[in-house]
């Protein structure tokens, strides 16, 4: 669960080992007031890091079951991985556990080589789970338009500014552990690549956008509701999705933020047809060379065993 994909890096996650059970809850710091308002971006993550946890176990050779939100007494209680009997992993899943190594968020251009549409079903596939429903998206003059505006808002938000300025690590030499974004990583011109808008970024006209996003292959991340358990359980299935296209020899990256923009999010549900919320666009194709991996938290600051 280490190396699973969250908000800004901040990895806002704790594991507790108990006898035959593992508890993902959700860390109270850092706070993302800004750029993350309701939380669904961290509940997300987690749920991201309870797809890893569940793969390791399989691959342990155990059976296990998973329940989201198990304790309404318990609020930052996620989700609990009980460990069963012996159990013999599938194929698929040892294939998706050795992705979880090679997953990074690619945040510059594709080689726009087309997807195999036998590939993306098979990414949708893997991203379902209860409640949640990952999609290719084909609109995407409507989703061009949509980003455009987000870019815009974005770039014009003087607190979301001074808040996107906190992450990125400048001495990536030193800073091996921790969370943040690494400065080389983001590129200038990044949207929709990157996900990020700042002050200086070079948003390009609409009719360009949508350009960029016919040479590649987007998905969303759909749920029924919009609960704090539909948030976890849409991490969790855009973690899925996201390791089968590693394991396919894709690469991949996440969009989140034009969907908190309410305009955009009831838009994007209008100009799609969406029966639901969407929680995320995903981002899939051929990537030139592998991408490094960020820093990640030491393990003492993530692993908690009970007695």
């Amino acid at each position: 669960m280490m190396r699973a994909p969250s908000v800004h890096n901040i990895q806002p996650w704790l594991l507790d080992i108990t006898p035959g059970a593992l508890s993902v809850r959700e860390r109270s710091e850092p706070a993302l007031p800004h750029h993350d308002p309701h939380g669904r971006d961290r509940a997300a993550s987690c749920g991201a890091a309870v797809a890893n946890l569940e793969l390791a176990v399989r691959t342990l050779g155990r059976s296990c079951v998973v329940s989201f939100l198990p304790e309404d007494e318990q609020p930052d209680l996620l989700a609990r991985v009980a460990v069963g009997e012996p159990a013999a992993p599938a194929i698929e899943e040892l294939r998706c556990y050795g992705a979880i190594a090679r997953r990074a968020s690619h945040r510059a251009p594709f080689e726009g080589v087309a997807v195999p549409a036998a590939v993306v079903r098979r990414i949708t596939a893997a991203g379902g789970a209860p409640g949640v429903e990952t999609r290719a998206v084909h609109e995407v003059a409507a989703v061009a338009r949509l980003l455009h505006f987000a870019a815009e808002t974005f770039r014009q938000d003087g607190a979301y500014q001074r808040e996107l300025s906190l992450w990125p690590i400048r001495d990536e030499r030193t800073h091996r552990h921790g969370v943040g974004i690494p400065a080389s990583r983001i590129p200038a011109g990044s949207v929709p690549w990157a996900g990020l808008v700042r002050r200086a970024t070079d948003i390009p006209e609409t009719p360009e956008l949508e350009r960029r996003l016919a040479s590649e292959t987007l998905l969303l991340v759909l749920t029924a509701d919009d609960s704090r358990l539909d948030h976890v359980r849409a991490g969790y299935a855009m973690e899925r999705a996201w390791l089968a296209a590693v394991d396919l020899g894709l690469a991949a990256a996440v969009l989140t933020q034009p969907l908190h923009l309410p305009e955009v999010r009831s838009a994007l549900c209008e100009d799609l047809g969406l029966a639901g919320f969407p929680q995320a666009l995903l981002r899939i194709g051929y990537a030139a060379e592998a991408d490094p991996s960020s820093p990640r938290r030491a393990v003492e600051e993530v692993l908690h065993r009970g007695p």
